[in-house]
């Protein structure tokens, strides 16, 4: 496929592409609708429950068939309901006779599920950058509120996340109300963090003594470095 640029050199122009090998880029497209799932087996010896029974109802299935489906349901943009169709016939077609949890039970384990995000252990101390943005969780929309007024009440919720700065990797995160500061999540950041780390970056928000005192280490361990943006109002 070559590339063919036209119109002035002054003029940014859009590209265009002529197809010369007609026959493979055909075939690409086609590749591009077809679809082959790869299931460890260790997920069908782990589908029900296993945990000691205890008081009230049990659970009939595994977090991580729960968590299988949600992860399906994300993938392809599902409903709750559709997830459940998509999977049966999935195990159909690889002929599993397992049960398949519904839309009901995976709306309700779904609150509670413990997610471990995997990550990768870096060869070197990290450095982690903290920081938190808004999620609105109910209310009216931005231009409304800006053009006529609000008349709802509208509520906030605020995600705190550390990132490594080196990969761009989520690494850690806390979900508070949005009343909590962010030098207060800087310790429950670090401790969800199982590598070293050797700095600690964040805004002027984090410029307080709770997110300093976050980061002292015993005498016996490496020393976490502060990197704190300077606030507008900063004296230097």
């Amino acid at each position: 496929m070559s590339k063919v640029s036209g119109g002035s050199p002054s003029v940014k122009s859009k590209a265009v592409y002529r197809v010369k090998n007609g026959s493979s880029y055909n075939r690409a497209l086609v590749a591009r609708g077809s679809l082959t799932v790869w299931l460890d087996d260790s997920l069908w010896r782990q589908w029900y429950d296993q945990r000691p029974c205890q008081r009230g109802a049990q659970f009939v299935y595994s977090d991580a068939t729960i968590a299988w489906m949600l992860t399906m349901r994300v993938l392809f943009g599902l409903p709750l309901r559709q997830t459940q169709g998509f999977i049966q016939s999935l195990l159909d077609l690889m002929g599993l006779a397992v049960a398949v949890p519904d839309y009901s039970t995976l709306s309700r384990r779904q609150g509670n599920l413990a997610v471990v995000l995997p990550t990768r252990c870096p060869d070197k101390p990290m450095h982690l950058v903290v920081d938190s943005t808004g999620l609105k969780v109910y209310g009216e929309g931005e231009w409304k509120v800006r053009q006529h007024g609000w008349s709802k009440r509208r509520t906030w919720r605020k995600l705190h996340v550390g990132v490594n700065e080196a990969t761009g990797e989520v690494v850690a995160q806390t979900l508070t109300s949005h009343r909590i500061d962010d030098a207060s999540q800087v310790a429950p950041l670090l401790t969800q963090v199982d590598e070293a780390v050797e700095a600690v970056g964040g805004d002027g928000a984090c410029d307080k003594q709770k997110g300093f005192d976050a980061l002292a280490t015993p005498p016996s361990e490496p020393s976490i470095r502060p990197i704190i943006a300077l606030r507008k109002d900063a004296i230097i």
